[in-house]
């Protein structure tokens, strides 16, 4: 069981870099937070944010996410950005989710896209398309549960200029464990 576990881990670790979100995925998970509760406030008063349409992450003790994403400042579309992460503890499985980041000023804006190595804490429990989480970091704190994509809620508030939501999108994963993330940002020509 273990080792079909791990194989299957492996399979999603490898190709998630070859995934790619396509442009009607950003509008998708765009309008999925817009209307999950607390994250749709957000929207109003943020100098920009990054969203993520999907970031896989798997583990077995240690674990590994990795997801792509674009850039928004002022509603518009100016870079970017990918996330990888590498965490160790108490985890099992593998787990699909959106991930949102508000940048309440430009500060917050532009510490995120010089690049930002956080290290952070977090309990996750998904099954299927259910889901609970909660995080904190060096980048701002999060909790967030959900349904699904179609009955998402979230909640949360600007840490250090930075908000943070995810909603699963499906995976069986259990995860209380300490782990860094990396974030890069390519401006769009």
């Amino acid at each position: 069981m273990q080792k079909r576990l791990f194989h299957l881990l492996a399979a999603v670790l490898i190709a998630l870099p070859f995934a790619r979100a396509h442009a009607d995925e950003y509008t998708d998970t765009i309008r999925v937070f817009r209307n999950a509760g607390e994250s749709g406030k957000f929207f109003a008063d943020s100098y920009g944010y990054a969203v993520f349409p999907v970031i896989g992450k798997g583990g077995m003790v240690v674990g590994a996410a990795h997801g792509t994403g674009r850039v928004y400042r002022h509603g518009k579309y100016v870079g970017d950005t990918s996330m990888t992460q590498v965490s160790v503890g108490a985890q099992l499985g593998v787990e699909a989710y959106s991930q949102i980041i508000f940048f309440r000023n430009k500060a917050a804006f532009d510490l995120f896209t010089k690049g930002n190595f956080e290290f952070g804490a977090q309990a996750t429990a998904v099954a299927l398309t259910a889901g609970a989480s909660a995080h904190a970091g060096t980048t701002g704190a999060a909790a967030g549960a959900s349904g699904n994509q179609k009955s998402a809620k979230t909640a949360g508030k600007y840490y250090r200029g930075m908000a943070v939501f995810t909603v699963a999108k499906g995976g069986l994963m259990y995860e209380a464990a300490i782990g860094g993330q990396k974030f890069s940002y390519k401006p769009r020509k």
